[in-house]
This record gives structure tokens, sequence and C-alpha cells, in this order.
């Protein structure tokens, strides 16, 4: 999907205008994927704009960091609250937002030393659903990738880290080329990891199903939320280790993430996923989670933040 532009990006203490927000060809990230970054989204909610958990993206770009050994000269509050500011000046009302931040220009060899330049950069903009908007209800086909997610220390799995998505670049483009939607990953045992850049569910039996940390995930954020949602419904959640088989045996499947938010899948190698469509606990779920942007969930959690602090 291509980028809707807007007038400005903050850049490093500052809003600059959008086609001003330049990096030189000799900056550290460019050549050695030393950045960290967060997809965030704000909602069009009838209280107004919103940012869904915003404070619990940027804790996890701060961890992200910190595994990096990527020293921040922001702390979270100057984080969120450029956040905000980005959003409200670019007079966004729905958005999805990207805070990257990287080893800058100044050090080329691969172990930059102490005090070498880091830099953030926050840009917002409108997007839509990733996998494409009539997905939501009809689903997608996926398959499962050749490619396999990285093992335990090797590349940490938990930091949402630009060098990781080479991975996701070639379980994304294997599957698009085979003519499917997704690709999913597994893990470095064989077992179900994740998709290019979504958390997998599977239903099972009436019970939720979804792979560790142990395999090689990203611990997504929209991952925690239907978790957590889906246990305030009664339903049965499982963390658990999944066969590759019991992807085509599952009664529903469907993929999460701040991008494709809650997406059914309706088929895993050409074969279909229960009935072929969407299922009811999926239907059921993502009718709890939209309802948090339209006001028929209720956020008890404080999840939604407002752009502007009242008084």
């Amino acid at each position: 999907m291509p980028i809707k532009t807007t007038e400005w990006i903050w850049h490093n203490g500052k809003l600059v205008p959008w086609h001003e927000a330049r990096v030189h060809v000799l900056t550290h990230a460019l050549h050695y994927g030393s950045s960290v970054f967060e997809g965030i989204r704000v909602y069009a909610t009838p209280a107004g704009p919103r940012y869904f958990r915003l404070a619990d993206h940027t804790k996890r770009l701060l961890a992200s960091a910190k595994i990096h050994r990527i020293q921040l000269p922001w702390s979270a509050d100057e984080i969120n609250a450029a956040c905000k500011e980005v959003v409200l000046r670019n007079g966004l009302k729905s958005a999805y937002v990207r805070p990257l931040a990287y080893r800058g220009y100044g050090e080329v060899g691969v172990v930059p030393p102490p005090g070498s330049p880091v830099e953030l950069a926050i840009a917002a903009w409108e997007w839509g659903t990733y996998l494409g908007p009539e997905a939501i209800e009809q689903g997608v086909d996926v398959c499962v990738s050749s490619w396999q997610r990285v093992a335990p220390n090797t590349i940490p799995a938990l930091a949402k880290a630009g060098g990781n998505y080479l991975s996701s670049t070639l379980v994304g483009a294997e599957a698009r080329d085979r003519g499917f939607a997704e690709g999913i990953a597994l893990a470095y045992d064989g077992t179900v990891s994740e998709g290019a850049g979504e958390n997998v569910f599977l239903v099972r039996d009436g019970m939720l199903i979804t792979p560790p940390t142990t395999a090689s995930i990203l611990q997504g954020i929209t991952r925690d939320t239907i978790m957590t949602l889906a246990r305030d419904m009664g339903i049965p959640v499982h963390e658990q280790t999944i066969p590759r088989e019991l992807l085509y045996i599952a009664d529903e499947m469907f993929l999460t993430g701040t991008a494709a938010e809650v997406t059914p899948v309706r088929s895993v190698d050409r074969i279909p996923v229960g009935t072929g469509r969407r299922g009811p606990l999926t239907a059921r779920l993502q009718e709890t989670f939209f309802g948090l942007f339209n006001g028929r969930t209720a956020d008890t959690r404080g999840w939604l933040e407002p752009l502007e602090t009242a008084g």
C-alpha cells in the first residue's frame, strides 16, 4: 500500500517537512540494520482520535533498544508526547504511526563506540488494513514458508528490530510469488512461529491457541489484546507449541498485528481452514476488538489515550 504523505515528521526533537526528513547514505542503520521501531494506530472513536496502547508500544520500543545496546536520549514521556504532536500537527483523525530509532551517521564500524549518534524519527499517515479491506471479513489464503525463524541465542526475536524483518521480507515475498496473501514461518524446531508480520492464532474445540514466546515470535501488543479480551469473554486461551499439521485441522485461524489488526485465514497451503471462511469465534473476537474503537466495547484498562491532555 503506497504511503499517503502528510505535512510533518518528528525528527530528533523537532517537526520537519515530510520531504526534508532525510538521512546520510552512510547512516549506520542503513548498512547493518541497527534500528528498532514500532507501529501504532490512532483510531477515530466517538470521543475523538485515540491512540491505542501508546504507552505499551513505547515501552517495547525502549526494550528493543536496550536489547541492542542502542542508548536513546529520549524518555518514554518525551517519545509519547512526540507521537501525539506529530498526529495533531498533521491534523489526522486516524493514523498509523511509525517511531523509528536508529544508529546514525558518524561511525561505519559494525560496533560503534559509546556516544555514537542515535536518532529518532516519528511519522504518521493514514493507512488501511494491511492485507486489504476485504480481508477482515473474507479472510486470506496463506502458506507455510520454506524460510524458518531464527533460533534462540542468535538474533533476539523479542526485539522489534529493523534487521529482523529481512526474514519477514523473504517469508512474505515467497508467499506472494506463490499466489498467497501471506506466509507463515516455522520456528527453528519446525513448529509454528508467526506470520511475516503477524502473530498466529488457532481455534480448536472452542479453545484459542497461539505459539509461546519461545517459538521465536515477537510479543505482539495486538496479540496480548486478543488474549486478554478472549479471557474476559470466557474463552480458554493456551500458549503452546503448535505442530505444523495442526494448521490444517484447526477449526478457525486468524492473524493479529497493529497493521493487520485481526485478519481471518481461510486456507493454509490451499487446504481450507474449517469451512473455508471466517469462523464464529473469530467474528466474536473481531467484534469485541473493533468495539474498542466504535464504543461498543468498554475500555476498562485505559488502552485508549487522547492526543491532548484535558484541562
